[in-house]
């Protein structure tokens, strides 16, 4: 079974909401089981192409099953109604990681 990666990109509708989002993320995503970790906050980039996203959030399961299991939880709806109720624009996007890829150096 491969690992997953959940990112998660949005656009706050007005005020950046940025640390609410990741100390909600923190508090209760990483109590689902399946989920390896979580990551979330503002970009630090200095290249300027965020287009126009202000906060990101990436989550790393343990395998396909878990990620489908997490989107259900009562642990994720908090996070996701706070993103929901807060955002101008949301965009998804999940990797399955390949076994036996090489690794970049």
């Amino acid at each position: 079974m491969s690992a997953v990666t959940h990112v998660v990109l949005v656009e706050w509708d007005g005020e950046d909401r940025s640390s609410e989002a990741s100390a909600l993320a923190r508090d209760h995503l990483t109590r689902i089981d399946g989920v390896d970790s979580v990551q979330a906050g503002p970009s630090v980039s200095t290249e300027g192409k965020e287009g126009g996203f202000h906060w990101m959030l990436v989550v790393r399961f343990r395998d396909h099953a878990a990620l489908d299991a997490y989107l259900p939880h009562p642990e994720h709806r908090p996070v996701a109604e706070f993103i929901g109720g807060a955002s101008a624009r949301v965009m998804v996007f999940d990797v399955e990681d390949a076994s036996g890829a090489p690794t970049l150096s």
